[in-house]
């Protein structure tokens, strides 16, 4: 199957909104289901002995991760979204 404009267009949109949300912000804090989570499928065998993580319904919290993703992240993805949409606009038009 090939993609056609509308689907170009679609994907650029997103690419480029998604880059811009992520030049936006400076950090993402996770939430604490979302850390164990990320511990017990990361294989790191000291995050998986921690009783706090093991143990969800535990007095014990999770600190929440917080992730600082990269200046230049953002910046690709709106570049990359640029594109498809260029991209989608030198296409012709879907017939039918």
């Amino acid at each position: 199957m090939e993609i056609n404009r509308n689907q170009w267009f679609m994907a650029g949109l997103v690419l480029l909104f998604l880059g811009l949300q992520f030049h936006s912000i400076d950090s993402l804090v996770l939430t604490p289901e979302f850390t164990k989570f990320l511990a017990e499928h990361a294989a790191n065998p000291v995050a998986a002995a921690n009783p706090a993580i093991a143990a969800p319904f535990s007095a014990q919290a999770v600190a929440p991760k917080t992730v600082r993703p990269p200046e230049w992240f953002g910046w690709a993805l709106i570049s990359v979204g640029a594109v498809f949409v260029l991209h989608s606009l030198s296409m012709t038009k879907p017939s039918g």
